[in-house]
């Protein structure tokens, strides 16, 4: 089995779309239209073409993941960051460290580029496993009506959020 984590290229847009529909299809924390997400979130001036990364296994795309530009807003301060959204894994590659992989390879690609955090609103059981914290904890916000236990963030470097706080605000992309 040969297995390769690169980043997305345009050819691969339609494949990464399929993918995207099939992995959420069955999720029922979903509106079933990440895909669409996607579309837009490429389009947008937070998209950042590095961070847009796929795995393949045999030739054949198995999994997405997609970290995009957010800020966090506290009055006039202003603090960048990143916004993990989506991370799809075709429904016969999940359970199998494919996400994982998308996750520390996307993490890496992100601090290499020079950011320091990056926010999640995800599975509070899975997301820990790399770090993630609530957001409160930093005095994140989001705003959204959402269990404070689903939105999370992680620092990239030591201290990376020290002293962020503030309200995080999505590119409207996230809601169009």
């Amino acid at each position: 089995m040969k297995i390769v984590i690169r980043q997305e290229i345009s050819e691969d847009h339609k494949a990464v779309f399929e993918l995207i529909e099939k992995a959420f299809k069955d999720e029922a924390y979903s509106d079933h239209t990440e895909q669409f997400l996607v579309e837009r979130l490429r389009k947008s001036k937070a998209f950042v073409p590095a961070l847009s990364i796929l795995t393949e296994v045999d030739n054949k795309i198995v999994g997405h993941i997609l970290l995009t530009k957010v800020k966090i807003k506290n009055g006039d301060e202003e603090f960048d960051s990143l916004a993990l959204a989506p991370v799809s894994v075709l429904p016969d590659y999940q359970r199998k460290g494919v996400g994982k992989k998308l996750i520390e390879q996307a993490h890496q690609k992100a601090k290499e580029l020079g950011f320091q955090s990056v926010l999640v609103l995800g599975h509070e059981e899975y997301y820990p496993k790399f770090g993630y914290q609530q957001a409160n904890n930093f005095g994140i916000k989001f705003p959204f009506d959402v269990p404070a236990k689903n939105c999370m963030a992680i620092e990239l470097i030591q201290n990376g959020l020290s002293g962020v706080s503030g309200t995080v605000e999505y590119p409207v992309e996230f809601s169009s």
